[in-house]
């Protein structure tokens, strides 16, 4: 006699994972996974035709976009977050095409109307090309990832080939997955609000244009960066005087800043009634807070 009966196993498509929100140190896990890959290292199973691997696209201009999926792993309690980055088979330039953004052999983005009107620092004995879209963010993150690379060094390199990437292949930003120059890093879990038809909906997400080492996370511990009062005096600072993890809430604080909820505080479970967009909160026009 056979017997066939048991709870039906879930896909990672259709469970609910708990939101969470803030700043957490993490380990990099897997880069743009494959089925085996989301089971084994993840520990997630997919479908067989989930299109969360269908990694490289076309937009409606035609031109390739590849999207990188970068895992990450929450030291302390082994929670995954997936940061996702866009790149474009297009040059990078400025709304009205007068400038372009260029990058380095290190990954060091820089934006001029001509070639000859790059800063010293951003030339010297370095190699340089025009920038693709979406390649600063995911160089900053590399460059922090890597915090074991003496990028300082003129003998060091940080590129990873276009073309090849353009193809889909990832392999050259896989293999570093718990390589020699890899760190764990300080990411910020965020989360995005869309109105649709039917109401709000809320979305996990990683910040992706800043990242930290590690150890920075312990100065979110001693100040509240989200005071007024702090953000006034770093606001106040020089560029060149501004430590790593200051400029990186000067930028996420800024007017081009994050635009989802965050909390500038070690990582937390998210309460929807903190997050005005989300929520139902009325607020008063006496308010002194707003």
């Amino acid at each position: 006699m056979s017997i066939i009966g048991g709870k039906k196993r879930e896909s990672i498509e259709g469970k609910e994972f708990a939101k969470k929100v803030g700043l957490f140190e993490a380990n990099v896990v897997a880069i743009n996974p494959d089925l085996e890959e989301y089971k084994d290292v993840l520990g997630m199973e997919l479908k067989e035709d989930s299109k969360a691997t269908e990694y490289l696209t076309k937009n409606a201009d035609g031109n390739t976009i590849l999207r990188v999926d970068v895992w990450l792993e929450e030291i302390k309690n082994k929670d995954k977050f997936k940061a996702v980055f866009f790149l474009e088979d297009k040059e990078k330039e400025n709304k009205d095409a007068t400038k372009k953004q260029y990058i380095n052999s290190v990954g060091m983005c820089s934006w001029a109307a001509d070639p000859n009107d790059l800063f010293e620092w951003f030339t010297k004995n370095r190699e340089y090309r025009v920038a693709f879209v979406g390649e600063e963010d995911l160089y900053n993150f590399l460059r922090t990832w890597m915090g074991n690379l003496d990028l300082r060094d003129m003998e060091t390199t940080l590129q990873i080939d276009w073309k090849k990437l353009m193809k889909g292949n990832v392999k050259d930003l896989k293999v570093q997955v718990d390589g020699e120059y890899v760190t764990p890093v300080t990411a910020l879990a965020t989360i995005k609000t869309v109105e649709k038809d039917d109401g709000v909906k809320e979305y996990q997400t990683i910040y992706n244009k800043g990242f930290l080492p590690a150890y920075s996370i312990k100065q979110f511990r001693l100040l509240d960066y989200s005071s007024g009062a702090i953000l006034s005096t770093l606001r106040s600072k020089k560029s060149k005087d501004l430590k790593p993890h200051e400029r990186f809430v000067i930028n996420i604080t800024g007017e081009y800043g994050c635009k989802d909820f965050y909390i500038l505080k070690d990582l937390k479970e998210y309460n929807s009634g903190d997050n005005l967009v989300a929520s139902d909160k009325v607020i008063a026009e006496d308010d002194a807070e707003f």
